[in-house]
């Protein structure tokens, strides 16, 4: 089984981002939601350099053009759009760019979940699917690994939802092409618990 892409989100520490960095993740998320504990100043953001990492900002409630200028400022690659943006929203700020969260829970059948993925997978470059209903994330959620363990998806897609030591073997079992790990690698919230985190990269390095 190939290793799948690993996100980590919700960075707010120097440290963190360097732990990260040298257990070889390949993307690092940036919230930018005020009311989030995670929440970081723009200016932490932009002064990261990744060199070959992508830095993605997680957007709830900013206008396109708010989101577009602050990618420019931080230089980074992708926008998580977490706020029910709707498809000319993920146009504006270009498919290519766009990481469309959708929380397969809220959804009455699999048929209107598969739906909205038809329907957003020309204009996003990539799925995120959460816990919960809709938010920032990093709520310490488990998602329900069945919804999406059976179903087909053409766009690549990462999988997110308290995933960590205790569940990387759920989370795996679905096959994901990305994993989305915040909360459930942490201390506090924005605080990464360094042993949690080399215990998720340890059982990769084993299955994968």
């Amino acid at each position: 089984m190939p290793r799948p892409l690993i996100k980590v989100c919700g960075m707010t520490r120097m440290e963190d981002v360097n732990l990260c960095m040298k257990l070889g993740v390949d993307l690092l998320g940036f919230i930018f939601h005020p009311s989030s504990p995670r929440n970081v100043a723009l200016d932490f953001a932009a002064s990261i350099k990744t060199g070959k990492l992508t830095k993605v900002g997680v957007f709830v409630n900013q206008s396109a053009s708010e989101i577009i200028e602050i990618m420019d400022q931080c230089g980074l690659h992708a926008a998580q759009l977490h706020g029910g943006q709707d498809l000319a929203f993920c146009e504006t700020i270009g498919p290519d760019r766009v990481i469309k969260v959708l929380w397969p829970g809220t959804y009455a059948s699999e048929s209107s979940f598969l739906r909205d993925i038809e329907d957003y997978s020309e204009v996003c470059g990539h799925f995120l699917f959460d816990a919960g209903k809709t938010g920032h994330g990093g709520t310490g959620q488990s998602i329900d690994f069945d919804i999406i363990q059976h179903i087909e998806i053409q766009t690549p897609w990462f999988l997110a939802g308290g995933i960590g030591p205790h569940n990387i073997d759920a989370a795996m079992a679905t096959n994901p092409p990305g994993l989305d790990i915040n909360s459930g690698v942490e201390k506090t919230p924005g605080i990464k618990d360094e042993k949690k985190l080399r215990e998720v990269f340890d059982h990769l390095a084993r299955v994968t």
